[in-house]
């Protein structure tokens, strides 16, 4: 079983709800969605993030620390320097998944059949 979702409520009626609109709201933005495929690989420092994003450092670090509050983000501090990485892979798959839907509503990715969702026991 999936340590993941064993503890999770899939259902309509999860006090889960709510947070979960929180983290797709803070993910509807485009730059956001950058840093999080920019940092899938490892850590990077604001302006490397500026860079890749094409976007100014400021701009960036004033994104960086909204996902830092709503832990998409951790940092490490090495001298002046900021690092940002990943708080857990969940950010990043929820912005894959969305990639490949917007692959497949564009009809650039193949289609296939979606598996059924597994039900939680005594739903």
């Amino acid at each position: 079983m999936n340590a993941d979702t064993q503890a999770c409520q899939l259902t309509p009626g999860s006090p889960y709800v709510e947070l979960a609109v929180e983290v797709f709201a803070m993910l509807a933005d485009a730059t956001r969605v950058r840093l999080i495929l920019a940092l899938r690989d490892g850590e990077l420092p604001v302006n490397a993030l500026a860079e890749i994003a094409g976007k100014s450092a400021a701009a960036v670090s004033q994104h960086l620390a909204k996902m830092r509050l709503a832990r998409l983000v951790a940092t490490r501090q090495e001298g002046t320097k900021v690092f940002y990485r990943l708080q857990n892979g969940h950010a990043w798959q929820l912005v894959a998944d969305a990639i490949h839907q917007a692959e497949h509503s564009m009809g650039t990715a193949p289609t296939h059949g979606m598996a059924p969702m597994p039900r939680e026991a005594g739903k």
